[in-house]
């Protein structure tokens, strides 16, 4: 299947967040205030995430993976830290090792699976997605997996699109709802009308979202650009993504595909 995309083993960070060595990093004895200070920074790390504040959440999991790296709470919330500020090889480590002890964490499993996606590795995805395959957010993920990543299988992405949206479950989030519109919009591919009206169909839902979101959404909406042929429309909304939220999953996938649409 040409998705006319390269498999990546680390994100592009062109100077910005490079991947953490998670597993190699020491873990030091803890003392009686740490008792404290580590739900208290991982709750500080959750909340800068939950506001949009990436570098923020980033400069906080640090240290705590420094020194508690080995602690499930710790692992489980830089994991989503670092796939939200563009760093997916090192989610998915983390995740894998959060996975062995809550395998049915659906943060966790949802985290699995997109990680893998956004490293086009469709298989890990498709792994993953089956701890917990009912979920909706486990499906989104895994439908975006299959219809973009390398070595996904689009028929089986398009029937997803279409099973989850008979989930009463979609309509209680506009992010769910907006992805769900891009994501029919990708496997609509041979449809430019049809991309173009489900990419406004989109619209506004995906205006109300965090900008971190939204630079999510607008590197999907370029892929389905780019899959219909419209490839000046896809530069446009790759580079339109980079610019909402550059430190985000989101730029980070823009502009790689960006870089893989190269003079075409």
């Amino acid at each position: 299947m040409d998705n006319h995309v390269k498999t990546v083993d680390k994100p592009p960070s062109e100077g910005r967040n490079e991947p953490l060595l998670v597993d190699k990093r020491p873990v030091r004895g803890a003392s009686i205030s740490d008792i404290w200070r580590v739900p208290r920074d991982v709750w500080r790390a959750r909340r800068a995430l939950d506001r949009g504040d990436l570098a923020g959440a980033r400069a906080l999991v640090g240290p705590l993976l420094d020194r508690f790296g080995g602690v499930t709470l710790v692992r489980k919330v830089a994991a989503e830290v670092l796939y939200a500020s563009g760093d997916p090889l090192s989610a998915a480590s983390l995740f894998e090792q959060v996975a062995k002890k809550l395998p049915k964490d659906r943060a966790v499993v949802v985290g699995l699976v997109a990680s893998y996606a956004a490293l086009n590795r469709a298989g890990d995805a498709r792994r993953s997605a089956a701890l917990l395959p009912d979920e909706i957010d486990v499906r989104l993920a895994l439908a975006w997996s299959e219809l973009v990543a390398i070595g996904g299988d689009r028929e089986r992405g398009a029937r997803l699109v279409d099973e989850v949206a008979a989930d009463p479950e979609l309509a209680r989030s506009r992010e769910r709802i907006a992805m769900h519109k891009v994501l029919e919009a990708i496997a609509a591919r041979d449809d430019r009308d049809l991309v173009r009206s489900k990419l406004r169909d989109a619209g506004p839902h995906a205006g109300s979202v965090r900008p971190a979101d939204r630079a999510f959404l607008g590197y999907l909406g370029g892929v389905a650009l780019r899959e219909a042929g419209m490839v000046d429309d896809a530069r446009a909304a790759f580079a339109h993504a980079m610019d909402t939220e550059p430190a985000s999953i989101g730029a980070a996938l823009a502009r790689r595909e960006l870089a893989n649409l190269g003079s075409r």
